[in-house]
């Protein structure tokens, strides 16, 4: 079976993008979509996202981590299968469309996608660190010397470790450059490593250096390894609404495999 594959990337963030809408790609395959995922055997990506139909939507995202396990929501990837969605002609210039976290909307500016995530109404606020799920988990730790951190080797042990266990968590370490910017970097859990960008961590960030007392504005620009971002907000007496990723959502090469 030969399957026409697109490949994205969102500040570094890379996807295999598949057009799904006969729905005749094998999804519940999770060692071909792992070895889709695989850089040296494959094609290569942070993950693998299906566009595929919905009755109520423009479309609907499945988003599968680089493990071939289906995952959470993923903001680059949900800003890149908009760029995809208006590549296939499914929508224009907005969209709102269904993920495994409800629903989202999205515009585009130029070159640039906004991408609505969902509402955060609860942000746990510990010794060192911050826990919250902006569509998936995240841990957060703020540091003054972000090159001299261990992403790698730290992020794999707070992962794994207590409370998270099993189930985990991404880990975000971010550094206050001033001026409501901040420089971030991710652990990806399913990828089990350091990612060029996580557009559910910088997001978690963002809503984390507000509670941290660090910004003066509720748009927040973000530094990643891969490129910039921008998370926007509103502050509500619960946690947070109207909440935008906006980025960079690029269309790099299609081809085919043979599957």
């Amino acid at each position: 079976m030969t399957i026409k594959f697109y490949k994205y990337q969102g500040a570094g963030n890379d996807f295999v993008m598949i057009n799904n809408l006969d729905r005749s790609f094998p999804k519940a395959n999770n060692k071909l979509i792992e070895k889709l995922c695989d850089r040296r055997f494959g094609i290569g990506g942070d993950g693998l996202i299906l566009l595929e139909s919905d009755n109520d939507y423009d479309f609907r995202m499945v988003y599968f981590n680089a493990d071939g396990f289906e995952g959470t929501m993923c903001g680059n990837g949900g800003r890149c299968c908009v760029a995809f969605a208006k590549q296939m002609g499914i929508i224009e210039n907005f969209t709102k469309f269904i993920a495994i976290d409800g629903e989202h909307e999205a515009d585009f500016e130029g070159e640039l996608v906004n991408l609505k995530m969902m509402d955060v109404n609860f942000i746990a606020q510990n010794t060192d660190h911050y826990f919250l799920d902006t569509g998936s988990p995240h841990h957060v730790e703020f540091t003054k010397e972000l090159s001299q951190v261990n992403v790698q080797q730290k992020g794999s042990e707070i992962r794994n470790g207590a409370p998270y266990f099993e189930e985990g968590t991404n880990v975000n370490f971010a550094e206050n450059l001033g001026n409501n910017t901040i420089k971030v970097r991710t652990f990806e859990r399913g990828v089990e490593g350091e990612t060029l960008a996580c557009g559910t961590g910088v997001t978690a960030v963002a809503l984390s250096a507000y509670k941290e007392g660090i910004l003066d504005k509720n748009i927040v620009k973000i530094k990643a390894e891969g490129g910039d971002l921008e998370v926007s907000f509103n502050p509500t007496d619960e946690g947070f609404e109207n909440i935008y990723l906006k980025g960079p959502a690029t269309f790099v090469y299609s081809g085919n495999i043979e599957i």
